[in-house]
């Protein structure tokens, strides 16, 4: 067997897994070997921003998930794309950028995830960014992670943010900033018209010191020895190999793969180990729950203008939209097209948002494979805290093989609620005015879908995963059974080992989930190096004076 070895080995070149690289490595003091199974993300089909439906549908890039059949979805087979390629899931997604909100954090460190709070995770947040246009005071200007917000040449946006207001919500300058709450510009992880993922942030430049190296394998389990860990087997091309932690090894291999390493580790629910032969290092029973995601429905209306993106679809005119990206880096191509969004509140007494909206100026789903037959726009929209729990599960002891997902979707009746309550607040803000000159028919649902029930079935058959699968590694107190990290992200019951990336979420945060994942490679850094954290921010974020009387 070859071996090798260096300080901290980190499994996984995602989100987190880049910064970790990059933090860990900076002062040039300790070795860093990052671990990945995918190749190379060189190419437009990643680095265009324009063509972010094509690397998640091809198996080069990707990871290849599908839900177990969803019991309340009809038994729809669902994706989970999951990027399987340098930078990670950040490789593949639609670039948007969501901080979260700050009572997210503070929910957190309720949990258990002392530390977390928002507080504690804001001066991180600011240390990644560079932020081009932000809220002052509020955001990053040095960090390696660059975030702009769209060039706005369509129409279509403004009018959404328009008819938010005269909807009576709130608009907001930087719904990363002070105030998530209300309509505003989209912010993108999109740099000098290339896809600004975790890799070209934060990878690449930790790859020019010569104590990082990557190497390109499938971890198959960690080496634990006398509850140590001590090293990963990796499996490169038939070979298996160990590559050794003289200090730490860190799981950031997403919220699907890191929980299926610790149970193959030997760490996790000690009956489900045992029916597949695994002999027990850690019985940790919450390893592979609380999984959680967000759902979303495409609310799609006709144009009557010929003002959407239904005008370039067609093959010559996304030749020229390459063409003009690969020469210039700028145009269509260097857009992920959501560019105007919203955070609002479902009804009186919630007190921060609960539903997401990402706009897009055409109709068409997500992943790019059907496009309506004529001009259109379309929401996004899904409510942001379901009350819904899944699980990662193994399928075998065989390595290779893909876990079992189960996120049992819609499973609590206030998911129910709260998206006929989305469906239903998305037409009134397309019926308002600012939409008139562009407004033609409902195309889905349809005029005709008005019931609870007719909404229900719409739901059941339409609604799709938003990719943000989170949880499944809980973080919380080293004294509760169902944690799998504390809040220095080590695994409970086993030393020299950490989890960190999105698996370690309590629970899902407000939107998008490529900001938090860095946020905690970046976070998770300093504990790792036994660094003091970064001293709490005293910033105050807003929250709407109106929340016990009104959602608006």
């Amino acid at each position: 067997m070859a071996q090798r070895e260096a300080d901290f080995v980190i499994v996984g070149a995602g989100s987190a897994g880049c910064a970790l690289a990059y933090r860990l490595s900076e002062d040039g003091k300790n070795t860093v070997i990052v671990i990945e199974h995918g190749g190379s993300d060189f190419g437009p089909l990643i680095q265009m921003p324009s063509a972010l439906s094509i690397p998640m549908n091809m198996s080069l890039y990707d990871w290849g998930f599908r839900t177990e059949p969803e019991p309340h979805l009809g038994n729809r087979v669902l994706a989970t794309p999951r990027g399987k390629v340098i930078g990670g899931s950040s490789s593949i997604n639609g670039m948007v950028y969501v901080r979260g909100h700050a009572r997210d954090f503070d929910h957190w460190a309720e949990q258990g995830a002392v530390g977390w709070a928002y507080a504690d995770v804001l001066p991180y947040y600011k240390r990644m960014e560079h932020s081009h246009g932000g809220e002052e005071g509020w955001r990053g200007t040095d960090g390696p992670l660059h975030v702009r917000r769209g060039q706005l040449f369509n129409p279509l946006y403004r009018a959404f943010v328009e008819a938010g207001k005269q909807a009576g919500f709130e608009t907001t300058e930087d719904y990363n900033g002070s105030k998530q709450e209300g309509f505003g510009w989209m912010e993108q992880t999109i740099h000098m018209g290339r896809r600004w993922s975790a890799a070209n942030a934060y990878l690449r430049p930790a790859l020019r010191r010569p104590n990082v190296s990557l190497l390109k394998g499938m971890a198959r389990r960690v080496v634990i020895e006398n509850h140590r860990a001590t090293g990963v087997e990796i499996q490169v091309g038939t070979e298996i190999q160990v590559v050794k932690a003289k200090r730490e090894v860190v799981l950031a291999a997403s919220s699907i793969n890191s929980p299926k390493l610790l149970m193959l580790s030997g760490i996790g629910p000690a009956a489900h180990l045992a029916e597949h032969g695994i002999d027990m290092v850690a019985d940790r029973p919450g390893v592979g729950q609380n999984l959680q995601d967000h759902l979303e429905l495409y609310i799609q209306q006709e144009a009557t203008q010929p003002v959407t993106l239904h005008s370039v679809l067609n093959p010559f005119s996304k030749a020229l939209i390459g063409a003009r990206w690969l020469v210039w880096g700028d145009g269509l191509g260097a857009t992920n097209h959501f560019e105007a969004a919203a955070f609002v509140r479902s009804k009186a007494g919630v007190d921060y948002p609960d539903i997401q909206y990402h706009f897009l100026p055409a109709a068409m789903r997500y992943d790019g494979k059907s496009a309506a037959k004529s001009h259109g726009f379309q929401a996004h929209v899904g409510p942001m805290r379901s009350k819904s729990r899944g699980s990662i599960t193994l399928r075998s002891a065989e390595p290779a093989m893909p876990p079992v997902i189960r996120f049992n979707y819609m499973s609590h009746r206030d998911d129910w609620a709260d998206f006929r309550h989305s469906i239903r607040l998305t037409r009134e803000i397309f019926g308002q005015e600012a939409f008139a000159p562009y407004r033609g028919k409902e195309i889905s649902p349809g005029s005709h879908v008005q019931t609870d029930e007719e909404l229900d079935d719409f739901i059941r058959e339409h609604v799709e995963s938003a990719y943000h699968p989170c949880g499944t590694c809980r973080m919380g107190r080293a004294d509760d059974r169902h944690a799998v990290v504390d809040p220095e992200c080590r695994v409970i019951g086993v030393d020299g080992l950490r989890v960190a990336d999105s698996s370690i979420f309590p629970r899902v945060t407000n939107g998008n989930l490529n900001a938090p994942s860095i946020m905690t490679g970046e976070k998770a850094s300093d504990h790792i190096l036994g660094k003091t954290p970064l001293p709490p921010s005293n910033q105050e974020p807003w929250i709407n004076p109106r929340w016990r009387e009104s959602d608006r």
